[in-house]
């Protein structure tokens, strides 16, 4: 089965709370997963994480903690309580050990699970792709890729043949996939779980064991024979011949395709998300609070300044640094954010967006039109590339975010569908080999500067493309091109806080500081 990308799933969302998008959301996603796997009964769960991974050095500083702990009590991205997840933990009874040990994972983001109950012992190895996506690779020693956009119905049992036939004589999933471990486990892919009528006769056969049914964490399903128009660019602009379609329509007739859903729904969600990420900056501007981080409030003091004229006059180039600000302060504070594409670039595309839609006076529709084109361009990455900084670098989250904006920026300015291409095309250029070296292991600094950097980058390729400079690499060619260089970068220096400003005296001090202030 082929995966595409969903704009919803992998590029504007999730709708979260947390400094990252690959720790906080995708871990919540994994103990949302694993919390089914174990039928809401959880006692005790053994985390293992590489010494070579991210999570070694990361997983308590970022969020992973907070995250798969959340997920464990089936909690949602967006949880209120999140914050206070270890006391949460300890009131239900779960009793959690995390060792950092060789598990020998292929990924920088792997977790290894041990599940238990008064009943049963469950193993689960998940991955954190980027973006908050997530991949299932492992049940009970069994392989699988479980992603999180179906339902999914694991039979384990002794006769997996037998059970095959059956399904096949009683439902039409989207999928059935057999996998063979120390017992034998049917898997069923659908777009909703089979009746109880189904489940009750499978569960009186005695060469079944039992059945374990997972749902979906992705606002966005899949489903058999799943197509889309195009998945390239070059595909995009052969399918765009003899239409004439802006970026945002041509995303939209994606999304629409990809997701079975109308126009106007797609429409309607990316409305919803203009609205979120208004009120994010509405709430960073009025100033937000919270122990827990390095960098205070400073666009309270941004905004001050520029009303009394104190800076230096730079347009609406003020304007976005100040709505990035805000934005990185509420994800810092714990506040509800969008990570586009990830949480620790979410404060560039709704910075840049926002504040040249208001600029120009646009409406919340010509806004949304503009986020779509941007997830169009995203959406290029996402197949191509990663949002994971611990793949490919800051490049592979603001330098995204950056190529993003600047096609959205494009469109909000009435350019065309080659001039977002062509600004995509030098923001993404301009961003390659920026490393992920976070001070303190906190997703604040620099990453504020480079949020910062990336919406600026963003509008001057904006202009440079509607000025019809010659952007050279097609976009196509520049996601594979940024693909092989993050790919590149030492392990230390991709969001693993073994280099960079991560290991410099000063940073070790902020650590240490925050360590003392939270014990």
């Amino acid at each position: 089965m082929a995966s595409y990308p969903s704009i919803f799933n992998d590029v504007i969302g999730p709708v979260m709370r947390g400094p990252s998008s690959s720790h906080c959301a995708a871990a919540l996603r994994i103990g949302r997963i694993c919390r089914d796997l174990m039928d809401n009964e959880i006692d005790e769960v053994s985390i293992g994480f590489d010494p070579n991974g991210s999570l070694a050095t990361t997983h308590e500083s970022q969020g992973s903690d907070m995250g798969l702990f959340g997920g464990l009590l089936g909690w949602e991205a967006d949880d209120v309580r999140l914050p206070d997840f270890k006391d949460a933990i300890k009131q239900a009874g779960i009793s959690i050990n995390i060792e950092i040990r060789d598990i020998g994972a292929l990924h920088p983001n792997t977790y290894e699970i041990v599940l238990k109950n008064k009943n049963e012992t469950r193993s689960v190895t998940a991955i954190s792709t980027g973006g908050g996506m997530l991949e299932i690779i492992e049940i009970d020693g069994a392989d699988v890729s479980i992603e999180g956009d179906f339902f999914e119905t694991l039979i384990y049992t002794e006769s997996p043949d037998d059970v095959v036939k059956l399904i096949d004589a009683s439902m039409e999933p989207d999928k059935i996939i057999l996998h063979e471990a120390d017992i034998s486990i049917v898997e069923i892919k659908s777009r909703s779980f089979p009746n109880d009528e189904f489940i009750n006769e499978l569960l009186s056969r005695k060469e079944i064991h039992f059945i374990k049914k997972i749902s979906p964490v992705l606002p966005i399903l899949s489903r058999k024979d799943l197509k889309v128009p195009f998945i390239t660019c070059k595909e995009m602009l052969e399918y765009n011949e003899g239409k004439d379609l802006p970026l945002w329509k041509l995303a939209l007739n994606y999304e629409s395709a990809r997701g079975n859903i109308s126009g106007e729904e797609v429409f309607s969600k990316m409305k919803a998300i203009v609205k979120i990420m208004n009120n994010a900056i509405e709430l960073g501007l009025k100033g937000t609070e919270y122990e827990d981080r390095i960098l205070g409030p400073q666009s309270v003091s941004f905004k001050k300044m520029e009303e009394r004229n104190a800076l230096i006059n730079g347009g609406v180039m003020n304007k976005m640094i100040m709505y990035v600000s805000a934005v990185l302060e509420v994800k810092s504070s714990m506040g509800v954010i969008v990570a586009a594409p990830t949480a620790g670039s979410c404060g560039t595309l709704p910075g840049a967006v926002i504040a040249m839609a208001q600029e120009l006076k646009l409406s919340d529709d010509e806004t949304a039109k503009a986020l779509l084109s941007s997830g169009m361009v995203g959406v290029f990455i996402a197949a191509h590339a990663t949002f994971a900084a611990e793949v490919g670098g800051c490049m592979a989250e603001c330098g995204s975010a950056s190529g993003m904006a600047a096609a959205a920026i494009v469109e909000l300015a009435n350019g065309t569908l080659e001039q977002s291409l062509s600004a995509a095309s030098v923001a993404l250029q301009n961003s390659f080999g920026m490393v992920c070296d976070p001070v303190a292991n906190r997703v604040e600094a620099p990453c504020l500067g480079k949020n910062v950097m990336a919406a600026t980058n963003a509008l001057s390729c904006a202009n440079m493309a509607l000025a019809n400079y010659n952007h050279l690499i097609p976009l196509d060619e520049v996601i594979l091109a940024m693909d092989k260089i993050g790919k590149s970068i030492p392990h230390e220096l991709r969001c693993t806080g073994l280099g960079g400003l991560s290991v410099t005296r000063t940073s070790k001090e902020i650590e240490r500081d925050l360590r003392e202030r939270k014990s």
